[in-house]
């Protein structure tokens, strides 16, 4: 059960072009099959066909439909190709959906094809030749300038041989096999004796036959129980290939199209996306425009509202096709108009920096542009944001990873995550920091302790949840503890029974204070087991107290005052006791300790607590023993 390694390859082009006859002409696979398609002769559904060369490599064809209302579908179809056949009829040469095609490849970043011109048996020489170099001129300034063309004719076979032998030199699409397994779901059925299937092109990583998979955005979990590419049985479904997996425990309609099967906890979902943008019309409004627009992402069809942010002085963030709509000149790529932007969605979504997509206008449809994900976590923008938001987004567009870090701020980057988008910085905990925000962290810690021992400085140490204020409240818990430990770490923060402190910090006590300790320690000491029960007046008793005990020298056990020493030697005892006495009654203890009943269960307590002894029955054993 070995993997199947698959060139994906799509048709693209207008309606009665000759894509599907193409594709059976290779194949020998008819893929209009649904009754409609029949009986009107156009494509509706994406078909899929597998054709293996000569060399033993596999060709998976994705067969999109031509007609402009079913956009989504080319879409869907496009999102995952390595390569495409541009098809333009010899008879009506470029048309509309040839354009709009060719743009929307551009914008999911397709960068390699071949020019095929269709139907070569239905004109003479000339218009051959016109066809021929009508196509190529529409591709200039596009990924496709300088592509192979080939003459076709499905009929008579004409440059079908011709066409075969330039598709196993295409190259592959740079996949990452090292991420997260990640597959949009373009169709989904039950088959009777499996459960569901779901197909599509795996955009990234490997998803073990077994293994458990995840289905976003809605969460549900379910386990592969069969995976195939082309109809062979493989081990392991890769990125690049045409898969189709067999889910157990899940329902054919928990699997939608649109849907993504992905590593388990891989791909959050989320409804406010960050991206740059390029159109391929106009410029579709100024800096704080909104606009309702419909976003095609891997297979799915979602309503959303798009804010845009600036240019933030972005040249090229995602290269791709010209503009080349019908009445508009080619628009070379340098020159496209770029703007940075946020999505925000009617509907949660599956998607990761890096990801492509398209945006279309709803009514009239049309094609407005499309880009690059560039941050699926961060707030929703407010336009005082935008300005300060505009240069960081600029740099995560240019591919500096260091941009993640610095937007992140004190938020921070899960590690496994930040070696994904290829961040370094300082770890703390199990998250990754810009340097300057991990030193801005660490000083905001030790301000804000100072700060509080100022505010209380009869207390020799803090809670830590007091310092969990100021800068240091954009952390979530989790960030805030992994910053204190940092500090702790450093040494610049010390621990105590009761607190944290920094290390410089001393309580300053006044002659009075001083010797009021003293003369309280000095009472517990000489109390004895007895514990110390009442104190001397003072206004800062319980302050001095809480410092006394935190030095260690008192400890409070019941209603009384203990010195620590006395304790020491209290447990010294009673170890020494159950060392030759398997086991300690109350009625022991009593002599032991000289203490009445009511003073001496507290102490029992509290052996039992510090792991002296444990309770067998209504006697004590020395603990573990």
């Amino acid at each position: 059960m070995a993997s199947v390694d698959t060139l994906v390859i799509g048709t693209a082009g207008h309606i009665d072009h000759g894509k599907t006859t193409l594709v059976k002409a290779l194949t020998g696979v008819d893929l209009d099959t649904l009754p409609e398609e029949k009986e009107r002769g156009i494509t509706i559904a994406l078909g899929f066909a597998p054709l293996t060369l000569e060399n033993g490599d596999v060709i998976g064809f994705v067969d999109v439909p031509g007609h402009e209302r079913l956009i989504r579908t080319m879409v869907a179809g496009a999102s995952g190709l390595d390569a495409v056949l541009l098809c333009v009829s010899a008879v009506e040469g470029v048309m509309p959906q040839t354009r709009e095609h060719l743009d929307i490849l551009g914008l999911l970043g397709v960068r390699s094809g071949i020019l095929v011109v269709t139907m070569a048996d239905l004109v003479d020489p000339e218009l051959l030749e016109l066809a021929t170099e009508e196509i190529r001129e529409q591709v200039t300034g596009t990924f496709l300038e300088g592509a192979r063309t080939v003459v076709v004719s499905a009929l008579t076979g004409l440059g079908i041989g011709e066409l075969k032998s330039l598709l196993g030199r295409l190259p592959r699409r740079d996949r990452p096999t090292g991420g997260p397994f990640r597959l949009p779901v373009d169709r989904s059925f039950a088959r009777k004796g499996f459960g569901t299937v779901a197909t599509g092109t795996a955009w990234s990583g490997r998803a073990e036959d077994g293994s458990e998979i995840e289905i976003a955005p809605s969460g549900r979990r379910a386990r592969l129980r069969g995976v195939q590419v082309h109809g062979i049985r493989v081990g392991a479904a890769t990125a690049g290939s045409r898969t189709a997996l067999n889910l157990a425990g899940i329902d054919v309609d928990d699997v939608p199209r649109g849907s993504w099967l992905v590593s388990p906890g891989a791909v959050a979902a989320t409804q406010v996306v960050d991206v740059s943008v390029r159109w391929v019309g106009a410029p579709v409004g100024d800096d704080g425009d909104e606009r309702a627009v419909v976003l095609l992402h891997g297979t799915a069809e979602i309503a959303a509202k798009l804010i845009v942010l600036g240019s933030g002085g972005l040249s090229d963030p995602a290269p791709g096709a010209t503009s080349t709509q019908a009445g508009r000149e080619p628009t070379s790529a340098a020159s496209a108009p770029h703007v940075l932007a946020q999505l925000r969605l009617a509907e949660p979504i599956a998607c990761l920096p890096g990801d492509r997509f398209v945006i279309r206008q709803a009514s009239p449809s049309r094609t407005l542009g499309g880009g690059v994900v560039l941050d699926p976590w961060f707030a929703v923008a407010r336009r005082a944001r935008a300005v300060e938001d505009a240069p960081v987004l600029a740099a995560l567009a240019a591919g500096e990873p260091g941009a993640w870090l610095r937007r992140a701020g004190a938020r921070g980057i899960d590690r496994i995550l930040a070696d994904q988008l290829g961040c370094t910085g300082a770890l703390i905990a199990d998250r990754v920091y810009d340097p300057q925000v991990a030193e801005t962290l660490h000083q905001a810690v030790l301000r804000t302790l100072a700060q509080v021992h100022a505010e209380h400085p009869l207390s020799p140490s803090v809670n830590r949840r007091e310092v969990h204020r100021g800068p240091l409240r954009a952390l979530d818990d989790r960030g805030f503890l992994a910053v204190l430990e940092e500090a702790l770490a450093t040494g610049d923060v010390v621990s105590t029974p009761t607190g944290i402190r920094l290390r410089s910090w001393t309580v300053p006590l006044t002659d009075a204070q001083v010797a009021w300790t003293t003369d309280v320690a000095g009472l517990a000491a000489n109390s004895g087991y007895n514990g110390l029960g009442d104190l001397p007046p003072h206004p800062d008793a319980s302050a001095l107290l809480h410092l006394l005990r935190d030095r260690g020298q008192i400890e409070r056990i019941g209603d009384r005052w203990y010195s620590t020493a006395v304790l020491q030697t209290l447990s010294a005892a009673v170890r020494q006791f159950l060392r030759t006495t398997p086991t300690m009654d109350p009625a022991a203890f009593k002599e032991i300790s000289g203490q009445s009943r009511r003073t001496a269960i507290p102490l029992l307590e509290w052996l039992d607590q510090t792991g002296v002894t444990q309770r067998a029955g209504d006697t004590r054993v020395l603990k573990g023993a």
